[in-house]
């Protein structure tokens, strides 16, 4: 059935309605969701699916399907009824035009801020627009020209449209991230505030899981992040400055290095590794070691603080990529579920520095754990989040430090 396009609401309805729409979504979500769930994960799934879909119009793709019909001429003023057989109606022809498109079926509806006066109509179902125009023996040529019209304005309101939403799309990410963080502390609010009481909280058993909206928009639905298997603690959490500081010390010792070759020449893996556990221990107070034993096997460097680990490391010379490949295993191989700050120390011998700085990032994005890169502050430092092996949704940090040495 057609309807009127570009005529019903406003565009920014469609935007607050998507806003409270995610508001309502996020403050339905359990704890276990919010605080067991990777927060950049959640992020984007959230993102991805209530992001508003601009409406895309496949003009190649535009099919046309005619027929023979009797056309109804009881309004036309051209014609005298009483010589039109059958009271009304005349031999004619129906053209409809198959308009393929993309995006959200809302966007159709919405009437852009500067919209034409004359009125577009068409119906809409299933990913096509399609435009019919009956017209009477000797008048088919019209049909041609009228579409035209039509699909020179459907583009034009869509494109207004388009823009209007576009601003909702670019600071969709940061609105998702300020609702998800007020729920999460929320939530760690009300869990101190049940531990405080000192008594047993009675659940209803017919509390659901909560779930999120059904999306009714012709897209491929994200898939919702799992939540961790442990419960969440925040306490877990090691400052990034204490990270970037150990990076920052490990990388002023190999520039060290670097500077006087003669010195660290024909060093073994196990040389350079203790080189690096005691300036570290100069640092750490003694809380530094080498070889390791941590969850399934003994890495090059771990530190200690309070009886939890806060970084693990792994020295390696450059053997290719299937060697920094291994390393990673090896890395994720000995982190346990709380450990999240990790690094390769990674250093090349008799090779371009240059084509090991460009395989290093190819090689991690093929690794199955891989997630996503983060920022980069040099030319030959690396950083990663990883999804720990047994864990996708708790995430760990990985950077790979890369360092030209002495053969």
């Amino acid at each position: 059935m057609s309807e009127l396009l570009f005529q019903s609401y406003s565009p920014q309805n469609v935007v607050r309605f998507q806003m409270n729409t995610i508001t309502d979504v996020v403050d339905s979500m359990g704890a276990r969701e919010v605080l067991d769930t990777s927060f950049e994960d959640m992020v984007e799934y959230l993102t991805d699916r209530w992001r508003i879909d601009p409406v895309t119009v496949n003009e190649s793709g535009i099919s046309v399907h005619p027929e023979e019909i009797p056309v109804d001429v009881a309004r036309n003023p051209r014609y005298d009824l009483s010589f039109v057989v059958d009271g009304r109606y005349v031999p004619g022809t129906r053209v409809s035009y198959f308009v393929p498109f993309t995006g959200d079926v809302k966007l159709l509806r919405c009437q852009p801020s500067h919209s034409s006066l004359r009125p577009l109509r068409a119906a809409v179902e299933s990913g096509e627009i399609e435009f019919t125009y009956d017209r009477v023996e000797g008048q088919q040529a019209e049909i041609g020209d009228a579409f035209q019209q039509d699909l020179k304005q459907l583009l034009n309101h869509a494109g207004r449209v388009n823009a209007e939403v576009a601003n909702f799309n670019a600071t969709l990410p940061e609105f998702v991230k300020q609702q998800l963080a007020s729920r999460r502390q929320k939530l760690l609010r009300d869990r101190n505030f049940r531990e405080s009481i000192g008594y047993p909280i009675r659940v209803s058993p017919d509390s659901p899981l909560t779930s999120l909206v059904q999306d009714v928009r012709r897209r491929v639905i994200p898939q919702k992040p799992r939540a961790s298997k442990e419960p969440f603690k925040p306490e877990w959490a090691l400052d990034m400055d204490d990270y970037e500081h150990i990076l920052f010390v490990a990388s002023r010792m190999a520039i060290f290095m670097e500077r006087s070759p003669r010195t660290f020449r024909g060093m073994d893996e196990e040389s350079v590794r203790d080189l690096f556990l005691a300036i570290l221990n100069t640092h750490y107070e003694g809380q530094v070691t080498g070889e390791t034993f941590n969850y399934e096997g003994k890495t090059d460097i771990l530190i200690r603080a309070e009886d939890r680990n806060i970084f693990i490391a792994e020295c390696k010379f450059w053997s290719g990529p299937k060697g920094l490949t291994k390393a990673v295993d090896q890395l994720l191989g000995y982190t346990a579920w709380r450990d999240t700050k990790t690094a390769v120390l990674l250093f090349n011998r008799n090779r371009k520095m240059s084509t090991v700085v460009e395989k290093v990032p190819k090689t991690a994005r093929d690794h199955p754990s891989y997630k996503r890169e983060e920022r980069r502050s040099s030319e030959t430092e690396f950083r990663y989040v990883f999804g720990h092996r047994e864990d996708a949704s708790r995430e760990l940090t990985l950077t790979v430090l890369v360092f030209d040495v002495p053969a």
